[in-house]
């Protein structure tokens, strides 16, 4: 059974147990990654397949990059800080209200 996603394209979410946020560019309702990616997460946080994943473009303290991951270690990040990542202004504008929009009009 599919579930609905719990958070949208667009939105800023942070990671569960690493330091990193970024935003939703793209949802696989269940996982579709390699299993030598998942068998690569240490067992004893491996989340579930049967969830929606999220592609991010995510950050950390020392760089930018895409993430994968999980929604159960997704949390919902209302710190209103912007975030720096240098694909975000290609796809999308804002962010507005916590939300970044797709843009309507692609940058060249």
């Amino acid at each position: 059974m599919l579930r609905q996603a719990k958070f949208r394209i667009g939105q800023i979410v942070k990671h569960r147990v690493y330091p990193f946020r970024g935003v939703i560019f793209d949802v696989d309702p269940t996982f579709s990654n390699t299993d030598d990616w998942w068998l690569s997460i240490p067992q004893e946080i491996r989340p579930r397949k049967d969830q929606p994943y999220y592609h991010l473009f995510a950050e950390n303290e020392e760089t930018e990059y895409v993430a994968y991951v999980s929604e159960q270690n997704l949390l919902p990040d209302d710190s209103g800080e912007p975030l720096r990542h240098p694909e975000i202004p290609e796809i999308f504008d804002g962010p507005e209200n916590g939300i970044y929009h797709f843009r309507t009009e692609q940058k060249h």
